[in-house]
């Protein structure tokens, strides 16, 4: 099956689906979610991209991001990606959401309506490993930190994403 993902406009309606790749190729704008999981510590539950990813392999990023799927809701989609990413199940609730470009390597850009996502996890995941390489929890200022030294080793877009959910203090509010 040909994975697809909604074209929207800048209010979120969809105007279309359009193949996944052919969409990251040509820069067009489609619904996604992020979602962040946090420990009792504050921690944030971040994963490394597995190695045979396409684009941003061996990458660190939030504790997921996916696209919803035509007929599907984005609470169900970050349910099902949570599960299939990293093995978890947890209550997450929608926060917010913004449009963002980033430019991903190899030709593709990632231009998405991001819909945000916030949870609490205190357990160990089970990822897949198809999917994810390794998984650690950072609090906000150690990872702050770690991006401004080393920006290269996490993903574009989470690094754009991270900055908005700083700035806007909403991890705070989970």
């Amino acid at each position: 099956m040909t994975e697809k993902v909604i074209l929207v406009d800048s209010n979120d309606i969809a105007i279309g689906l359009m193949e996944k790749m052919q969409a990251h190729e040509q820069a067009q704008l489609h619904r996604a979610f992020s979602v962040f999981l946090l420990n009792d510590n504050n921690e944030v539950l971040l994963q490394q991209r597995a190695l045979s990813k396409y684009h941003c392999a061996g990458m660190w990023t939030n504790t997921c991001c996916s696209h919803p799927r035509e007929g599907e809701t984005l609470q169900k989609a970050v349910d099902r990606r949570l599960l299939e990413e990293m093995g978890i199940s947890c209550k997450t609730d929608w926060s917010y959401s913004f449009i963002y470009k980033a430019d991903v390597g190899n030709g593709l850009v990632e231009h998405e309506l991001d819909h945000v996502f916030l949870g609490r996890f205190n357990e160990q995941p089970q990822p897949n490993t198809e999917e994810v390489a390794d998984w650690k929890y950072m609090s906000v200022d150690e990872l702050k930190a770690d991006m401004a030294d080393d920006p290269e080793k996490y993903t574009p877009w989470f690094k754009i994403i991270f900055n908005e959910v700083t700035n806007k203090g909403i991890l705070e509010l989970v």
